[in-house]
């Protein structure tokens, strides 16, 4: 359910047919829902999302933000982003042409182990891109979002409080001695990133297994650099994150602080994504977060 509580289908025909005239529209078909969005796919090859936003002018801010944003990332990504078709900014609606691939959280897990170092070396360079871009350029187009670690741990306090009782007996004493000893040093430094990197944003082709596009850019911001790479490890594991820092800065003297943060991250944000695929009933998100505790919380 949306922030309108009721954008579905047939506001889907609706506004395709307001926007875009002339088209037929067939099928419609619900794509997902995230902590933000719903998604719609529209005869394979068109996505109509909402956001969940239920203040009517935060909405309508937050789905103008991100096309500009889009609009912006499509000249620095290495790799295929959205690009909006229109917006409807009273309904959180943003629609892009549908990008090839597949959510790669949506592939088998086995066999994304199989693959997850070639994939996450292609993200890594895909950081290193936006990362470079200066801070400057970007603070006129994205908020700041830098909260210290020592908040990053109260957080994921509270989360993992309503959560508990799903994780599975052997990682619970780990993940409370996380919880109860002093997080890492912030990073001092802070670059433009995706900020919300998990594997349900990052499409791949199903037969190469080639990283094909980048989605949901509405969580971009100025952030430590280290975030996105923790959402690599919590997804993906420490192969995945050493593929990812590899294909990053290779042999940049930091690299060891800023996988310590990574990690760091990855524990705080599993609660969260746990949390998720519970409240919106998402077996995918459960499936991953439990999956992920024999590395976060090994026992």
């Amino acid at each position: 359910m949306t922030g309108r509580g009721h954008d579905g289908p047939a506001d889907v025909r609706e506004i395709v047919a307001a926007h875009l005239p002339g088209r037929r529209t067939g099928s419609v078909v619900r794509l997902g829902e995230g902590l933000d969005n719903v998604a719609y796919e529209v005869d394979g090859d068109l996505v109509v999302r909402f956001g969940k936003e239920p203040d009517p002018v935060r909405r309508a801010a937050l789905v103008r933000h991100e096309a500009r944003v889009l609009s912006a990332v499509a000249g620095i990504s290495p790799l295929p982003v959205p690009e909006p078709l229109f917006t409807v900014e009273e309904r959180g609606c943003l629609a892009y042409r549908k990008l090839p691939g597949v959510p790669l959280l949506d592939m088998p897990r086995q066999r994304r182990a199989d693959h997850v170092t070639s994939i996450a070396a292609t993200l890594g360079a895909f950081l290193a891109a936006l990362h470079a871009v200066p801070v400057d350029r970007a603070a006129g187009l994205v908020d700041t979002d830098h909260p210290s670690p020592a908040e990053w741990l109260r957080q994921a306090a509270e989360t993992h409080a309503t959560v508990a009782g799903r994780i599975p007996a052997a990682h619970r004493r780990p993940v409370t001695s996380f919880l109860e000893t002093a997080p890492p040093a912030g990073g001092r430094t802070v670059v433009f990133s995706h900020n919300d990197l998990g594997i349900e944003h990052v499409l791949v082709d199903p037969v190469s297994w080639a990283v094909t596009g980048v989605i949901d850019w509405s969580d971009a911001a100025v952030v430590d650099p280290a975030h996105d790479f923790g959402l690599l490890h919590r997804d993906l594991g420490p192969a995945a994150t050493r593929a990812a820092l590899a294909g990053y800065r290779p042999g940049a003297a930091d690299l060891t602080a800023l996988r310590e943060r990574a990690v760091f991250y990855a524990r705080c944000g599993v609660f969260e994504d746990l949390a998720h695929g519970i409240e919106t009933d998402q077996n995918t998100y459960v499936d991953k977060s439990l999956a992920a505790m024999d590395w976060l919380f090994p026992s």
